[in-house]
């Protein structure tokens, strides 16, 4: 029965908390830190900004030049 604790220990006791542990690290890791959200909305920001530049040379070019989307299209 003396024997019995340890080998409880080692196959139960300790897979169990390892598991816990980690679970919970996970928990706290999922979401995105304020950091990581500013440069998120940044990046969107960035990325609004040049989908509109582009659209405004893609009218700038249909005005000055008609047929350029046949030209460059593949």
């Amino acid at each position: 029965m003396d024997d019995a604790v340890p080998i409880l220990l080692v196959v139960v006791v300790i897979p169990l908390w390892i598991i816990f542990h980690y679970v919970t690290k996970w928990k706290t890791m999922k979401g995105l830190t304020a950091e990581d959200e500013e440069s998120f909305n940044d990046l969107r920001r960035a990325s609004d900004r040049l989908e509109d530049r582009l659209r405004s040379m893609e009218r700038i070019l249909d005005n000055e030049v008609p047929d350029w989307r046949s030209r460059h299209d593949t």
